[in-house]
């Protein structure tokens, strides 16, 4: 049967179950990329499964989220991150080194490989060919120790591309587009395999663009085939010897097929305050803009820096407007000087930031309240930006640069001058010397883990009880990110190995009370939630916070897939309403009561909930393996329970047979 590329790469990494739509499977990874917003808990469950050396064959630790050293706490979590890298067997990527995807896209990106990443816009690596999943920390520390990832098998979306992009429209409007089309939940429980004659237009870090932000669709991930694009990024790395071929077969099929033709797309815009609230440039036209932010990994390449340099040229930015460049990496900022277009963006009024994501995930460059925010960044969820009142819109280099010269919002398609393409050098900059390889295992083993005052070991939690009562502290509408769960920001994120001290930051955009009566009830509360409950970030801080804090329950009428995933691993049993509708039966302060809720779990999908003398039929989607996690309190007192188990059986106590673990083989 012919297959298309997403099938290949997971028939070649299938370790268990039906590659069939719905049906849960087990992948081997073969890399993990972590950064230090998420790293550091990685770090920590590492050492609570006391594991040795880590089992895949490459494995990355970034520094890129929380740079800002406005006092001890990112520093220190700099140098635990850094010594656990040395004791498990990570790669080590120092601060100021670069933001993550495009700088593991550029230095261990291989095609045909399958990745995960804790966090969600690790799916930007599909732009080299490979199977690339964000998901929760966990996740990422059971890989590492040698288990599969677990996910349910997604449907496959074909995206047929044809034509080439005009003047002034460039890859950013094309996932635009998609989330145009299709909205923050299109994706969901998909695949997006993007194919057809217009591909011969993207450059790979065209696709990356495309691909990082699959993640606002809702998408399991995004793969485009490794062709000859991916072959001349590879050259023009320095890694040519990386490049293997992989496209999909004449005559594969799809189980979703779309079609977009790239000659017709125009300059687009996602309004505040989401992804999916996307409109023509020209629609909104004229409104003022206060900030302009160009970098993050959704515009992270060369050309995307290039462009607005090109734009800029011996013009000046609007006396209203701060314009703010954060370049991706090191290398980047070299080419950047190299070229001249440093110079040109300085000399126009820009200001130069480090290489990191920053004002991404609220990391300074907040805006004034009230002040529209243009960013060529991924996401727009209120307060993300750290300004509560915050009014962030998302755009292509091209817009963003028009709107820093016109102090308003303008269609670039609408300056009075010839589209400035930059030529872009047939090799780029390589710069390994902040890039530290993991130590020789002897070597590693005599290496203490650095904690400094603010971290904290991971908390135990206990089994899920039999019989229960909830009260419901709290209810929210449809799709709630975890950046509402739980908010980044330079307030909130250094204390991220902190659970106890974190947990007082959740739920506060939405309900400033929720910390202090949850952690004044003893017995456990339960959340009810909309539609997508969940959106964004992969950060498992939003699950192990309000668990903390006494969450056993959260019950939704759908929920983000990652979000959905880590309430498992973490003992939190998220359930669904078997009628929507049921919802709205359910107020803040009502209790719900469940009794032999093991056995009506490991029964089927139906869960009965009792409400002041009614009944309330819900579902869930959990595995059986699933099932036994949440009742043993969440993953790693499962897998510790398996691992009690097989001892005593004298047996192997891993999840997978010893046969399929691939040894580390650290690479350079």
């Amino acid at each position: 049967m012919p297959l298309n590329v997403a099938q290949k790469l997971i028939r070649s990494h299938l370790i268990s179950g039906e590659a069939q739509p719905g049906h849960e499977i087990g992948l081997r990874i073969d890399q993990t990329l972590t950064q230090d917003a998420t790293g550091t808990m990685v770090m920590l469950e590492l050492e609570s499964l006391g594991l040795d050396q880590i089992k895949t064959e490459l494995s990355v630790q970034y520094v890129d989220h929380n740079l800002l050293q406005t006092d001890e706490k990112n520093t220190e979590d700099h140098l635990f991150l850094q010594s656990a890298a040395q004791r498990y067997g990570l790669w080590f990527s120092q601060a100021g080194n670069g933001v993550s995807h495009p700088v593991h896209q550029a230095h261990f990106g291989k095609p045909g490989a399958t990745m995960i990443g804790s966090d969600s816009h690790t799916c930007a690596a599909g732009a080299l060919g490979m199977l690339a999943i964000g998901v929760g920390g966990l996740e990422i520390a059971m890989a590492m120790a040698g288990d599969p990832l677990y996910v349910e098998m997604p449907e496959i979306w074909g995206v047929e591309l044809t034509g080439e992009l005009p003047d002034w429209v460039s890859a950013k409007d094309v996932i635009l587009e998609m989330l145009r089309r299709h909205g923050v939940k299109g994706g969901v429980g998909r695949i997006i395999e993007y194919r057809g004659e217009g591909l011969r237009h993207l450059t790979a870090m065209d696709r990356h663009v495309i691909a990082n932000m699959g993640a606002e669709l809702g998408a399991t991930t995004t793969v485009f085939p490794a062709d000859d694009a991916a072959h001349d990024y590879l050259r023009a790395v320095g890694r040519e010897d990386e490049f293997t071929e992989l496209l999909a077969d004449e005559g594969a099929s799809y189980d979703v097929e779309e079609h977009i033709d790239l000659s017709r797309l125009e300059s687009l815009i996602a309004k505040p305050s989401s992804p999916g609230n996307v409109v023509p440039v020209r629609e909104v036209a004229g409104e003022d803009v206060h900030q302009v932010v160009v970098g993050s990994s959704a515009n992270p390449g060369l050309r995307d820096f290039a462009v607005v340099a090109e734009i800029l040229r011996e013009k000046q930015t609007h006396s209203g407007v701060s314009l703010d460049i954060n370049p991706t990496s090191r290398e980047i900022l070299q080419d950047l000087t190299k070229g001249g277009w440093l110079l040109e963006v300085i000399r126009s009024g820009a200001r130069i930031h480090q290489s990191g994501c920053l004002g991404c995930i609220g990391m300074g460059q907040a805006p004034a309240v009230g002040r529209n925010s243009l960013r060529t960044m991924p996401r727009n969820f209120p307060g993300r930006s750290g300004t509560d009142e915050d009014s962030v819109w998302l755009c292509s280099p091209e817009t963003a640069a028009a709107a820093a010269l016109s102090g308003r919002i303008t269609d670039p398609r609408d300056l009075d001058m010839s589209y400035p393409a930059p030529q872009l050098p047939a090799t780029f900059a390589i710069n390994t010397e902040m890039l530290l390889p993991p130590l020789e295992e002897s070597e590693a083993r005599e290496v203490q883990l650095v904690k400094g005052t603010n971290i904290k070991s991971l908390p135990t939690f206990d089994p899920l009880p039999d019989e229960i009562e909830l009260p419901v502290l709290l209810r929210v509408g449809d799709n709630i990110s975890t950046d509402e769960i739980l908010p980044a920001g330079s307030r909130v994120l250094p204390f991220r190995s902190n659970i106890p001290k974190i947990a007082e930051f959740v739920y506060i955009q939405v309900d400033d009370t929720y910390p202090t009566r949850a952690a004044q009830d003893d017995g456990g509360h339960a959340i009810v939630g909309g539609d997508n409950y969940g959106q964004g970030s992969s950060r498992e801080h939003a699950v192990i916070a309000p668990r903390h804090l006494g969450l056993r329950l959260v019950v939704a009428k759908s929920f983000a897939r990652i979000h959905w995933q880590n309430l498992a691993n973490f003992g939190v049993l998220p359930l669904e309403f078997a009628d929507p509708e049921d919802a709205e039966q359910i107020s803040q302060d009502d209790v719900l009561s469940f009794s032999g809720l093991h056995e009506a779990l490991r029964s089927g999908t139906s869960v009965t909930a009792e409400l002041g003398g009614k009944t309330i039929e819900l579902k869930h989607r959990l595995s059986d393996r699933q099932v036994e996690m949440i009742v043993a309190g969440g993953r790693i007192p499962y897998r510790a329970a398996q691992s009690e188990e097989s001892n005593e059986a004298g047996t192997r106590g891993s999840e997978i047979p010893e046969e399929t673990v691939k040894p580390h083989q650290p690479e350079g």
